[in-house]
């Protein structure tokens, strides 16, 4: 005993380490992922049941590990991969893999969630597009998920990169159109400005 308490006050370092390592896992096993979700103004139905493990470090990044990939239904269905990971801080997950959403018979993934209020019963989920808003109240509590295959996201993103080619082939539109006014605007005032010059006083 007095042999072990000499080596640990001779090597503060290691014994620091290890028991913070040891404080740091209790924390985890004490708090399950839901209610990571709930302390960070977060729905804990975002994640369905089935979630076996979870690990957080201080950044925000989390994975979440579920027994199998699976859909749940809420106002669109969700697909949900063996392993979502991403990085939450109050009322948001950015940098989402591993949820995609349904709409229209189409799957988009989800790359971030956010309440902005509270309040306004509303929740956001961002599709790389736009933004879908859904009730918070249908994510109150986890859903049963079932056994899903991965759904085929090819159509979707293929949509998603379409839209985003014509946002930008409108903005260099509108760009072009504004830099033309200009133009015009600057010849109008130099002809205008060459016809006072030749014009000579009565």
């Amino acid at each position: 005993m007095f042999l072990s308490i000499k080596m640990l006050s001779l090597h503060p370092l290691p014994a620091l380490f290890i028991f913070s390592l040891l404080s740091s896992m209790a924390a985890s096993s004490d708090s399950s992922i839901y209610e990571i979700l709930k302390a960070h103004g977060l729905p804990m139905g975002l994640l369905p049941k089935g979630v076996t493990n979870f690990s957080l470090d201080d950044s925000g990044k989390f994975v979440a590990y579920l027994d199998r990939a699976c859909n749940a239904k809420f106002e669109n269905e969700l697909h949900y991969d063996m392993n979502v990971s991403g990085t939450i801080s109050y009322g948001q997950i950015e940098g989402l893999s591993g949820i995609t959403a349904q709409d229209l018979f189409l799957w988009f993934p989800v790359i971030e969630i956010r309440v902005d209020i509270p309040s306004s019963g509303l929740i956001y989920f961002n599709v790389g597009v736009v933004s879908k808003q859904f009730s918070l109240s249908s994510f109150e509590t986890p859903r049963d998920c079932l056994a899903a295959p991965t759904p085929n996201l090819h159509e979707g993103n293929h949509i998603v990169q379409s839209f985003s080619k014509i946002l930008a082939r409108k903005l260099r539109y509108e760009l072009d159109q504004d830099n033309l006014a200009r133009t015009l605007a600057r010849k109008l005032r130099y002809e205008l400005d060459h016809d006072n010059l030749g014009r000579t006083p009565l």
